[in-house]
């Protein structure tokens, strides 16, 4: 049986129906967009900026390129390329780049902050599904996904859906936390997740369950191997893994022929 024929589906360590999945990561985002992004430094001691960096250091420059960053958040990762883009801007050209959250709250906390460095406007904001894009086919020459595969409730056909929105030799990357390569660090990494972070979010973001959850969709998400399969599967080639601070989190790179 595949993730789409089950009635089922993951929630953290928990089973839940298929069409209770995104209405309770919703929730889940909605009660803590406002702490989001301090909560991700405090995390991983910031380490998170260096792993975006690689990510946006990934994409391949091109000049009028149309980025999509999927499950975008409050725009981390659209901010970065953006920046990049101006230092680079007399060779290659200033970016068209589209933000997609299906959580309108993120994409509100991402607009103000937009708003407050007197950007607003340099980035086109759309609140979308990653299984139902709201884009027509071939239409962008790149994909990021930050962070956000593990929260949907059909990987498989977001996979799909963001292949079918790259042109031909348009490029996929993915950010995400993956499995540790260093065995040796398993038990302190463990004691971390499952005890400090949620510490931390009932701290700083007034809610404990929420991080426990995101904690456990880390867990429960494939590793570098299985997740590399899929991205063939769903269709793109050239599938390549860059592991992260040993593993903790990891880049996938494909592309679309």
């Amino acid at each position: 049986m595949t993730e789409t024929d089950s009635h089922e589906t993951d929630f953290g360590f928990r089973r839940v129906a298929v069409a209770d999945k995104a209405p309770m990561v919703a929730q889940v985002f909605d009660q803590v967009a406002d702490r989001y992004d301090v909560m991700n430094d405090v995390m991983s001691g910031g380490v998170h900026r260096l792993w975006k960096r690689a990510l946006v250091n990934s994409l391949r420059p091109r000049r009028d390129l149309h980025l999509l960053d999927v499950a975008g958040g409050t725009g981390d990762i659209a901010r970065r390329f953006l920046a990049r883009a101006r230092a680079h801007e007399e060779n290659w050209g200033l970016p068209r780049i589209t933000l997609c959250d299906i959580n309108a709250t993120m994409l509100m906390r991402g607009r103000d902050r937009l708003i407050d460095r007197g950007e607003f406007g340099t980035i086109a904001w759309s609140c979308g599904d990653a299984e139902q894009l709201p884009f027509p086919s071939g239409s962008v020459d790149a994909i990021t996904i930050a962070f956000g595969i593990r929260n949907v409730t059909h990987i498989n056909v977001a996979l799909s859906e963001m292949r079918r929105v790259l042109r031909p030799g348009g490029q996929f990357l993915c950010l995400e936390f993956s499995r540790l390569i260093l065995p040796g660090l398993k038990k302190l990494y463990d004691t971390y997740s499952f005890h400090v972070i949620p510490a931390l979010g009932q701290w700083i973001a007034k809610d404990r369950e929420a991080y426990t959850y995101l904690v456990e969709s880390i867990r429960r998400f494939p590793n570098q191997e299985t997740f590399a399969q899929m991205i063939a599967d769903a269709g793109l080639a050239r599938v390549k893994v860059i592991n992260l601070s040993g593993g903790v989190a990891a880049i996938h790179s494909a592309w679309r022929t």
